[in-house]
């Protein structure tokens, strides 16, 4: 299967590397390849430079968000929540008729609250929307032609990929969304990743759920000593 990943974080890359190593066809997207791959510092979050991680996985190609989508018959959206609506609606017409897999989470970063979590690396960020709405809603009434899953928001990436890194595989992926054809094709790529538990919560607006999970999970990891681990969260 040809796989589209949107995003360079730890989380698309996680990604990106187990779909090769499963013998899929991937091209990871960014909005400009060659800035990508010009860049030769570590990111806010200590993630060291794509073009070096991407030079330790032959076999996986990086394009422009448009080209990715278009050359994919499957996508994984990990953009960042706060602009995943924007540049997909832009490169909807690659996107239509697909199935999008969505772990994003819609976080607002340095927040302005009367109330402010603090954490090991800052401000907890804010959830925007929330409780009324989420991300995976927003991006399925952008774009109806194209059949939007909520799922892998309750892990860490690396978890997603790789179930047995903890407990053995022994807990539940969650995954919601409106078309059932395409939560198969969901479940089906998950139970490859090894997930043996995969529990439908049924229609899209189960994603509120699964997305406002995020700041339990962060605590959880702050409670177990992951320090900044708990910001890569949904990455």
């Amino acid at each position: 299967m040809k796989v589209a990943v949107l995003g360079t974080g730890g989380g698309g890359r996680a990604h990106a590397a187990r779909l090769l190593g499963l013998g899929h066809e991937v091209y990871v997207g960014t909005r400009d390849s060659e800035v990508t791959l010009s860049r030769n510092e570590t990111d806010f979050m200590g993630i060291d430079p794509f073009g070096q991680w991407l030079a330790e996985h032959p076999g996986i190609e990086l394009l422009n968000f448009d080209a990715a989508a278009s050359a994919a018959d499957f996508v994984i959206n990990g953009i960042d929540g706060a602009n995943a609506v924007r540049v997909l609606s832009g490169i909807g017409a690659h996107l239509a008729g697909k199935t999008l897999m969505d772990y994003a989470v819609p976080f607002v970063y340095n927040p302005e609250q009367a109330h402010p979590w603090p954490t090991p690396w800052g401000v907890m960020p804010a959830l925007d929307p929330v409780d009324h709405d989420s991300l995976g809603e927003r991006i399925q009434r952008a774009l109806p032609a194209v059949k939007v899953v909520k799922a892998c928001v309750t892990q860490e990436q690396e978890t997603a990929v790789d179930p047995k890194a903890v407990a053995g595989g022994d807990h539940t992926m969650f995954i919601a969304g409106d078309d059932d054809e395409a939560k198969a094709q969901v479940t089906e790529l998950l139970r490859a990743y090894g997930w043996r538990d995969v529990l439908d919560l049924g229609p899209l607006v189960s994603a509120r759920g699964m997305e406002m999970y995020t700041h339990l999970h962060s605590a959880i990891q702050f409670a177990l000593g992951g320090g900044r681990f708990g910001i890569k969260v949904m990455r």
